[in-house]
């Protein structure tokens, strides 16, 4: 009897449409809203350490990049000094008088104390010889007599080295007499110009001014804390250096030397910490990351409270609207689902609603009138807005400017001029000069090939100032296709990685040709080098999108390719073919006059 009773009242409470929809929704808000919260109170904290994971990778790799960039700037002053005349004439001139020895000593003192003074970060710049001659920083200083070059293992590694720099762990350098700090020391050999022996040295000594401003200036917590580790594992820097060798503090070396990911968490109770790593290429270091997860996690009882307030008033606000959508959503609702069939079909024109309701549904029919109006323009305006980011697109990529090369040749100009070297300062001045009048001055997305040419004889008139007898070039042009207009800036970037990869570790004289000519009713721009070539998984993945790079060299075939494509049609742009060893050839096709 009972129970006929609950079904009767059961079937009365159900008999309205209405009651039945609240009562629908409301079990499904809330088996939905249990849901939500259940997981989300259970990932709480693995998303909270996600976020952190995050943003302490993205630190550590931002330090990474910025060691890097440190680097390879010294590397540009030691392969500057160890180029320099005057540094190899010091070093092993055999026929200069006393006099003319007294003058290029001089004239390298005055610039090392040039490099001494403006770098707070280098505490000895040196360069010497095996036939005893030396310069220690501003002359100052000297050698110590005490210690051979043969015993100290970095300087042993830089005279090994064919080509490039030795950058070695932290050390007391003791070959600087009375001098004994703790530094890293980047050092290259450099060639007898006369023997072509390795037999002299170049070094640089850095302390910890900059790096230690890098990791200090990143916050990791309260507790947290950043260091370094060099390829063998030892301490390159620590905030608390002193501590690890007085044994009074441990670091987990080991764990993150065979560490497969780029982070792992310890459990040690709240002392669990947080290691993030970050290995450079580069440098052969390793930069870790330590972050105490008690402090990660302050946020957590504040989230979950969030989430059960956030649940709390979603339900109310579904069962209130549930409430008074109900009572009319009925009715009206065939003539919705017809109009929803024509807006399917694409038919916006007849999907428009005329219903004479001033309730919730008459208002909604009204929006979706107004929806489907505004679908149309939105997709007007969505065409439009393609056309113009095809444009945008296109000016972005071709805006880009490779700050190194300037940076380098900037310091070039340097050089020469301490150097007294006034007719090649004038002559890679004026060089640079057009170079950055074409790359500014012209707003327009096109050249003709004629002033894209003379853009590129510039830049390969300064970096054959820059690499002295390392680099040639030859330029041949039709004289039908000079006028015709180009994409701006598309050759200076392909011939930059000509020399960067192809030229600049080339033994021999290095050799660079530009050719131009129509074929086929297209135009095409060929350049040519003699340099180290590519192998076949290189040249495959040449026009792949490389990840952007604060220290990469130049604008990049990638983007010259995609401007190239979004102006003239997928049909044309970049071509490689290259033998290993040999050279590179680069053909650039575009449509041609007809």
């Amino acid at each position: 009897m009972l129970l006929l009773q609950v079904k009767k009242a059961w079937n009365k409470v159900f008999s309205s449409i209405r009651t039945s929809m609240i009562v629908s929704f409301s079990i499904l808000i809330v088996s939905a809203l249990l849901v939500f919260l259940v997981v989300s109170l259970n990932y709480t904290q693995d998303r909270i350490l996600n976020n952190s994971i995050s943003y302490t990778t993205q630190i550590i790799d931002l330090i990474n990049t910025d060691i890097d960039s440190y680097i390879d700037y010294m590397e540009n002053i030691s392969l500057l000094v160890s180029n320099n005349n005057d540094v190899q004439q010091y070093l092993f001139g055999q026929t200069t008088s006393s006099a003319q020895q007294k003058t290029i000593f001089e004239r390298i003192q005055a610039q090392f104390k040039t490099v001494m003074e403006s770098r707070k970060d280098i505490s000895n710049v040196v360069v010497f010889s095996n036939q005893g001659r030396s310069l220690v920083n501003t002359g100052n200083d000297e050698l110590n007599q005490n210690i051979s070059l043969y015993d100290l293992e970095w300087a042993m590694e830089a005279i090994k080295r064919e080509n490039g720099t030795s950058l070695s762990s932290s050390h007391v350098q003791n070959l600087v007499k009375n001098k004994y700090q703790w530094v890293v020391t980047l050092s290259r050999a450099i060639r007898n110009p006369y023997t072509n022996e390795r037999a002299g040295l170049f070094f640089i000594d850095l302390n910890y001014d900059i790096i230690s401003d890098l990791c200090e200036n990143n916050s990791m917590g309260e507790r947290g804390y950043i260091y370094i580790l060099d390829k063998d594992g030892r301490i390159i820097y620590h905030p608390q250096q002193q501590l690890l060798y007085s044994g009074l503090k441990e670091e987990r070396i080991e764990e993150i030397l065979e560490s497969k990911t780029s982070y792992f968490v310890t459990n040690e109770g709240t002392d669990s910490r947080l290691y993030t790593i970050s290995r450079s290429e580069k440098t052969g270091w390793t930069i870790v990351g330590v972050a105490y997860t008690d402090e990660l996690m302050k946020g957590k009882e504040e989230t979950q409270l969030i989430y059960l307030f956030t649940a709390g008033i979603l339900f109310m606000i579904a069962v209130i609207t549930a409430t008074l959508l109900s009572s009319t959503i009925t009715k009206p609702i065939k003539v919705l689902k017809n109009s929803m069939k024509e807006v399917e079909k694409g038919n916006f024109e007849s999907a428009s609603i005329t219903l004479h309701s001033n309730n919730e549904i008459g208002s909604l029919s009204n929006s979706f009138n107004v929806m489907t109006e505004e679908i149309q323009n939105l997709m007007q305006q969505n065409i439009y807005e393609q056309r113009q980011k095809r444009k945008s697109e296109l000016r972005a990529l071709q805006s880009q400017i490779n700050p190194h090369f300037l940076y380098n040749t900037l310091d070039s100009i340097i050089w020469m001029a301490e150097g007294g070297r006034n007719t090649e300062v004038v002559l890679m001045t004026s060089s640079l000069a057009k170079l950055m009048r074409q790359s500014f001055s012209n707003q327009a997305e096109t050249v003709s090939i004629e002033k894209e040419v003379e853009y590129v004889r510039s830049y390969l008139t300064i970096q054959k100032m820059r690499y002295k007898d390392k680099l040639e070039f030859e330029i041949k042009i039709d004289q039908d296709i000079r006028q015709i207009e180009i994409v701006k800036l598309i050759l200076q970037p392909l011939v930059e990685n000509a020399i960067y990869h192809g030229i600049k570790y080339k033994e021999e004289i290095g050799l660079i040709q530009i050719e131009g000519l129509e074929c086929d009713g297209k135009i095409q721009l060929i350049i040519k080098d003699n340099g180290a070539g590519m192998n076949a998984e290189t040249l495959e993945h040449i026009l792949d999108e490389k990840k952007e790079n604060k220290h990469s060299n130049g604008v990049g075939v990638y983007n010259v390719h995609m401007r190239l494509q979004l102006y003239y049609g997928p049909q044309y742009g970049v071509r490689y073919e290259s033998v290993l060893g040999e050279g590179t050839k680069v053909t650039v096709t575009i449509p041609g006059r007809g």
